[in-house]
């Protein structure tokens, strides 16, 4: 496991260049901004905390960081560990836990739980950020997470929809910022194992405990791949006028 420190962790130019250029592209960082990483313990939202980092040493631009995590209490999930972390790595950590199975339970309606548990986490989100008076929400998803957003609503809603970069929440108060969305699954993957970060294994048990439509997507795209390698390049060019539409997610 990556001995944990105040030093940066070395990340390659392969993920700094796509990552600082969304940030140009969207404007997601501004001077003064005070940031929260969304920090489910996963293999993205770890290498977007490294970047992170990096990005605030270096950048001309100055700005905060701290890290949120939501413990939804769904047996298998343990984050326990990244509380040491992070106060090792000196990032401020804060640190929600509800029972959102046992909500799913009574709550639930024509939705999928994967979808109820996403607005009471970026709920829960909101209200530690005006809490503690942070105004950006960072978010880990990156373009593989937004081909298979577009794809889906397009399959099974007649939408031409995907995850935005950057937004204002509908109150005003927040904005929402995606600066791996240029990056590929892969590389965070692939940054996660030579580094040896401290991931949860499937950080979203009850999701990876069945498949998905998601997952089918994914299979499906990672098939197509095969046969076309620029595909991915193509569905960016597809989706970038989607992603600065500013109807909220």
């Amino acid at each position: 496991m990556l001995k944990s420190t105040t030093e940066l962790v070395p990340v390659p130019k392969a993920l700094m260049r796509p990552i600082g250029r969304a940030i140009a592209d969207h404007e997601m960082i501004r001077e003064g901004d005070r940031i929260v990483l969304g920090l489910s313990g996963g293999k993205d939202s770890l290498t977007l905390l490294h970047a992170l980092r990096r990005l605030q040493r270096h950048a001309p631009i100055r700005f905060e960081l701290a890290a949120l995590t939501v413990d939804p209490q769904i047996e298998g999930f343990n984050p326990e560990h990244l509380k040491t972390y992070l106060a090792d790595l000196g990032v401020p950590y804060f640190y929600e836990s509800q029972p959102i199975a046992e909500q799913a339970e009574s709550q639930l309606k024509n939705d999928s739980f994967c979808s109820f548990c996403s607005r009471m986490k970026r709920g829960i989100m909101y209200r530690s950020l005006r809490r503690e008076g942070y105004n950006v929400l960072a978010l880990g998803q990156h373009l593989d997470d937004l081909a298979e957003s577009f794809l889906m609503s397009a399959f099974r809603g007649g939408q031409l929809r995907t995850m935005k970069a950057h937004y204002q929440n509908r109150d005003g108060d927040i904005r929402i910022i995606r600066p791996m969305i240029y990056v590929r699954e892969r590389q965070t993957r692939a940054f996660a194992e030579e580094v040896q970060l401290p991931i949860i294994p499937d950080s979203c048990p009850a999701c990876f405990g069945m498949p998905t439509e998601r997952e089918h997507i994914k299979q499906l795209l990672a098939s197509e791949e095969q046969h076309n390698k620029t595909l991915f390049k193509s569905l960016l060019t597809a989706m970038t006028p989607l992603l600065s539409k500013t109807d909220a997610e």
